[in-house]
């Protein structure tokens, strides 16, 4: 297991195990990995040797859960779903062991990757979830907006102090997940994830997001915290792309499929069976579904399709385009319907105002950053005019994320 290779490491290093000076931190983060929590930690808790060292920690578990990978392999409902499930197990066998599992949630700028209503989603967790300390990756631009000045720092934090309390005393069944809602997110999760693995395993997912997209020039870029791939193999492949650059690229492409890809086709197959009074139910009840359905929606607010309609004149990629925009307007509809509303973020006025307001700004460098993609894959351009277009793509970027806030 690779915590007991890290502690091996540590002990050959000369690190003394009586020291309560060290925390090892498992990290679930694909899919498979949420699954197999249990299996895992109950190996673990189990070693004679890790058991005392986390006697020497105060009975302490940090566990790390990856939101932006989990999205990348599963998609959006899914990933979230195993990981609200994998956070209740992970609970479950700690109290067991009578160990204080601290859950490490590595989240990232967009709801993709974790982010959007943060607060609203700690204060969705139900009693079956530890709640005594959390802790949360925040991205650099995230970091800017949120924790820039003194009065949204205050908000911030006072939001997230808020969240974590609201669910030690008002923790009651209204929280809890029915068995029924539990069958239904089952359903939906499931449902999603298969459409989404259809799209992913198209042999025109990645080459359409490296023509269209500026994915193969973050690793030229010092905006993200990682390469664009893993490994050192010239040719990509979608297991050796990196999550950031992956939910990045999307969301400079405007169309922010790791944000709600595979969720209307599972609305629409529960509806079509008769259960859309229970999936209003659900979300009427749910603060975690609502929670889902409310990011989500903020991640189809910043999309825009009219910025890769030239594509629609693309023999090889217009079909490919036209089953993600499919998608959006099959989600979008019973998203309205569920929320009972005409527009998306209709109820949350002040955000979709702010995201609005963004988007134009940034609109004229997405126009500018298509236009030099479309340049720099000319056969016959000449070298030193496509490194000036390539400097325009990096330089979109820069302005897109740091304009866009949440973009990456």
């Amino acid at each position: 297991m690779n915590v007991m290779e890290l502690y091996a490491l540590c002990r050959l290093c000369g690190w003394d195990p009586h020291l309560s000076n060290l925390d090892i931190v498992p990290l679930f983060e694909t899919i498979e990995d949420l699954t197999n929590t249990e299996e895992i930690m109950s190996i673990l808790y189990n070693n004679p040797l890790y058991k005392i060292h986390l006697q020497n920690r105060q009975a302490q578990q940090p566990i790390m859960l990856g939101f932006s990978d989990g999205t990348k392999d599963g998609g959006y409902l899914q990933a979230n779903w195993s990981i609200y499930k994998a956070k209740e197990t992970l609970t479950k066998i700690s109290r067991a062991n009578n160990i204080v599992v601290k859950f490490f949630d590595g989240r990232g700028g967009p709801p993709s990757r974790g982010g959007g209503k943060t607060h609203q989603f700690y204060s969705s967790m139900g009693d079956q979830i530890e709640n005594e300390e959390i802790q949360l990756t925040v991205q650099g631009q995230t970091i800017t907006s949120n924790f820039g000045t003194i009065q949204s720092a205050q908000f911030n934090i006072e939001q997230l102090l808020s969240a974590g309390i609201s669910n030690e005393i008002f923790a009651n069944a209204k929280l809890q997940l029915s068995e029924k809602n539990r069958e239904l997110l089952e359903e939906l999760g499931h449902i999603s994830y298969v459409s989404y693995q259809q799209l992913k395993k198209n042999p025109l997912f990645l080459p359409y997001l490296q023509k269209f997209s500026p994915l193969n020039y973050y690793g030229k870029s010092n905006i993200a915290s990682r390469p664009t791939k893993r490994g050192l193999k010239n040719e990509l492949s979608f297991s050796d792309l990196r999550a950031i650059p992956f939910v990045g690229s999307w969301s400079q492409l405007k169309q922010n499929v790791p944000g709600y890809y595979g969720v209307g086709t599972a609305l629409q197959v529960l509806k079509e069976k008769g259960l859309w009074n229970e999936v209003a139910s659900l979300f009427n009840t749910s603060a975690f579904f609502r929670t889902l359905v409310d990011n989500s929606m903020m991640s189809m607010v910043k999309s825009n399709f009219a910025i890769t309609k030239y594509v629609e004149n693309d023999e090889k990629f217009t079909a490919f385009r036209q089953i993600i925009k499919d998608e959006f307007i099959l989600t979008t509809q019973l998203y309205l319907e569920l929320n009972k509303c005409n527009s998306l973020m209709e109820k949350d006025t002040l955000a979709k105002h702010s995201i609005l307001l963004r988007d134009r700004i940034v609109l004229p460098l997405l126009t500018i950053q298509q236009f030099a993609l479309c340049k720099v894959q000319e056969s016959n351009i000449d070298p030193k005019l496509k490194e000036a277009y390539e400097k325009l793509v990096t330089r979109t970027m820069f302005g897109v994320i740091n304009a866009a806030r949440n973009s990456a």
